[in-house]
C-alpha cells in the first residue's frame, strides 16, 4: 500500500527508530488514517477510511497505542535533538523558543542553556516555583559537594501580597485583542531548582492587572539579561494554543477517541496533537511545491489560508499518492481501484 509520498516521508522517518517494524508499519497506517479521515478519530474509523476493515489482524492496530513499547517520552527528545540541529545550522543567530507552559520543565530548558550558543527560553512559570538565590562562592580548602543554589527566596505568590515589593508600570502595545494595555510589573533574576533535577538561572516576570480584574501571572526567560518588556512581547506573539485547541477539536479529532486501556489514553490526545504539527510542516512544503489555491465562493473572499486549509492540502497529497501509481497526473481521466472507489462512497454515505 502506498502510504505516503517521498517527499513527506523525511517529516517521520526521524521517529521510526522508536518503533520495531511492525509496530511502525502500523504506526504509518494511523497517522495517514488519522489525517483523511472525517468525523471521529477512532482506530476502527481509521481502518475503516484505509480500506482495511476486513484485516483479521486488525487488533495489531490498536495495540499500537494500547501495548506496543515506544516512549513518547523519547519521541520528545528527538525534537530536542532537532532544536539542537537547528542550532547548528544558524549558530551566530539569535534563537528564541516561545512556549506556553507544556515546557517549563528543568531538563528541557537546562540541556537548551548547555549548547555552545544558548537556546533562549519564553515561557510561563508557576507562582509557587522554588526560586533561590544564586549559588555562594566556594571558599579555598571547603570540603563538601559544591552547592546548587544559594538562599531561598519567597515565592512570586507571596510577593503580589508584600507591600515592599517594587510595581513597575508597562504600557505595551500590540497585547492581546491587539490592544494597547497598561500592567504592573515586578522582575528579577533568581536560579530556578527542584531537588534531583538541574539548577537553571532565570529571569522571572510577575504581571498584575492595576485594577485587579486581570488575574496575576508569572513568566520566565533563560535569557537573563532581557527585559521584562521584551519577555512579555515575545511572549504574545507566540501562536495562541487556545487556537489550537479549537482547530483540533474541529478538524483532527480532538476529544472524539475512545480508548479503554489507560496506556492508550495517555498517548492519543498527545499523538493528535503532534499529528496537527506534521499537518503544519507537510502543508508547508507542499505549497511551495505545487499549485493551490484557497476556496472561494460569491459570498466570502478567502485572502489567507487556515489549518483546514493545511489539512485540505495534505488530504489531497495523501489520496494522489495512492491514485498515481494507476494513472499519470497529466491526464484528465484517472483509474481509481474499486476499493478505493468503494471507500470514498462509504465515506460521503455515512458523513455526519
Amino acid at each position: 500500500m502506498h502510504l505516503l509520498p517521498k517527499e513527506l516521508m523525511p517529516w517521520v522517518l526521524v521517529f521510526a527508530p522508536l518503533f520495531s517494524k511492525p509496530v511502525w508499519e502500523s504506526a504509518l497506517v494511523l497517522l495517514v488514517g488519522a489525517i483523511v479521515a472525517p468525523g471521529k478519530r477512532t482506530v476502527s474509523a481509521i481502518l475503516r477510511v484505509m480500506g482495511i476493515q476486513h484485516d483479521p489482524h486488525f487488533q495489531n492496530y490498536h495495540r499500537v497505542l494500547s501495548r506496543a513499547l515506544w516512549s513518547s517520552r523519547q519521541a520528545s527528545r528527538l525534537l530536542l535533538q532537532q532544536l539542537v540541529q537547528v542550532r547548528r545550522w544558524v549558530p551566530h543567530r539569535a534563537i528564541i523558543l516561545v512556549a506556553d507552559s507544556s515546557f517549563v520543565a528543568l531538563e528541557f530548558l537546562d540541556a537548551l542553556r548547555q549548547l555552545p550558543t544558548t537556546v533562549s527560553v519564553i515561557t510561563r512559570l508557576r507562582l509557587d516555583a522554588a526560586l533561590y538565590e544564586p549559588a555562594p562562592e566556594r571558599q579555598p580548602k571547603q570540603i563538601g559537594r559544591p552547592r546548587k543554589v544559594g538562599k531561598r527566596l519567597p515565592t512570586l505568590q507571596s510577593l503580589l501580597g508584600n507591600p515592599e515589593t517594587v510595581w513597575q508600570t508597562l504600557i505595551l502595545e500590540g497585547w492581546y485583542g491587539g490592544r494597547t494595555c497598561e500592567l504592573q510589573v515586578a522582575s528579577a533574576t533568581a536560579v530556578w531548582y527542584h531537588t534531583g533535577l538541574p539548577a537553571v538561572p532565570i529571569r522571572w516576570v510577575l504581571v498584575k492587572g492595576p485594577t485587579g480584574k486581570l488575574e496575576p501571572q508569572a513568566f520566565l526567560s533563560t535569557d537573563i539579561h532581557a527585559t521584562a518588556g521584551q519577555i512579555l512581547l515575545w511572549f504574545r506573539q507566540r501562536w495562541q494554543v487556545e487556537v489550537t485547541f479549537e482547530e483540533l477539536r474541529a478538524h483532527l479529532g480532538v476529544e472524539t477517541q475512545r480508548q479503554w486501556s489507560d496506556l492508550a489514553i495517555l498517548r492519543t490526545t498527545p499523538a493528535l496533537f503532534a499529528l496537527f504539527s506534521v499537518v503544519v510542516l507537510w502543508a508547508h512544503q507542499l505549497q511551495s511545491q505545487v499549485e493551490f489555491s484557497l476556496p472561494q465562493s460569491a459570498w466570502y473572499n478567502k485572502s489567507l489560508p487556515t489549518f483546514v486549509d493545511a489539512l485540505a492540502l495534505v488530504r489531497q497529497r495523501l489520496w494522489q499518492a495512492r491514485l498515481f501509481p494507476f494513472s499519470r497526473s497529466t491526464t484528465n481521466m484517472v483509474k481509481i481501484p474499486r476499493a478505493l472507489l468503494d471507500c470514498w462512497f462509504s465515506l460521503l454515505c455515512y458523513a455526519a
